[in-house]
């Protein structure tokens, strides 16, 4: 027995998702899928031209030592909306970081929205991000990053952890976007200070790139009065930065956001089940 408990290891989730979709007949088909290990990916149906992928984790959650990993491919002329099926969460390190990349590829003339629903920390979590997206010229990126540093209304909060997050954001080859954010250690006080989110604990950024970054900022401005955030636009994309009381609060002001930016249509379906 003893020999047994020795050689025990945590076992750990591990997952792999693809997706490639393509244009026929005026619509986005789907080119290729794969999905292995904890990774899912659920196509709904749509009812015009555009594609839904709904990813999702099977392991319920990510811990230290777990790994996700998911790629899509966005053919000339083509839309993907991708969103997840529930907030993800993020447990309790006992050794390790969870690790999730995500490679995004849009081509002429596609778009591609990334819709995950918010990121959930919780104490003690360890966390590493990483988006990196090839756009080509005519492209179009609407990217949505939602964080809650645990549930208020559970009384729960992240007073240790790590969270990384790094985003690389291509265009023509080009690097046009680059995030680095970084959260280690005590991280109650660091975001309690004023410059950082001054005792907020749900923050988010949306970031479109696109030929209508510089019209839809006066779309998305007005629906910022008496909330804390901003929203800028310059080279080519727009940037959105958020910051709530709780996970609550900032749905209220982001989805109308979100919106925006679709001209007009509506958060994926699965944000409101």
């Amino acid at each position: 027995m003893a020999l047994m408990a020795a050689g025990t290891r945590p076992q750990r989730a591990r997952g792999r998702g693809h997706l490639a979709a393509k244009s026929l007949g005026g619509r986005t088909r789907l080119a290729e899928l794969f999905q292995e290990g904890a990774a899912k990916i659920r196509l709904p149906e749509t009812f015009d031209h555009s594609m839904e992928a709904v990813i999702i984790n099977t392991a319920g959650g990510l811990t230290g030592g777990d790994r996700m990993d998911w790629s899509f491919v966005a053919a000339p002329g083509t839309r993907i909306d991708v969103t997840t099926q529930a907030c993800e969460k993020i447990y309790k390190a006992s050794v390790g970081t969870a690790e999730v990349e995500t490679s995004i590829k849009v081509g002429s003339g596609a778009r591609v929205d990334w819709l995950p629903q918010e990121t959930i920390l919780f104490d003690r979590a360890s966390l590493s991000r990483a988006l990196n997206v090839e756009l080509e010229d005519t492209a179009e990126f609407l990217s949505v990053e939602a964080i809650l540093l645990g549930r208020k209304a559970m009384g729960e909060a992240m007073e240790r952890g790590l969270f990384r997050d790094r985003w690389r954001i291509r265009r023509g080859g080009r690097l046009v976007h680059v995030e680095d954010l970084r959260f280690d250690g005590d991280v109650a006080a660091l975001t309690a200070k004023m410059a950082v989110l001054d005792g907020q604990v749900a923050f988010a950024t949306v970031l479109y790139v696109g030929p209508l970054a510089e019209t839809y900022l006066g779309r998305v401005r007005p629906l910022l009065e008496s909330h804390m955030g901003g929203a800028s636009h310059w080279g080519g994309k727009l940037v959105v930065r958020l910051a709530a009381a709780d996970g609550f609060a900032l749905r209220k002001i982001l989805i109308p956001i979100i919106s925006a930016l679709r001209n007009g249509a509506p958060v994926p379906k699965v944000w409101n089940l």
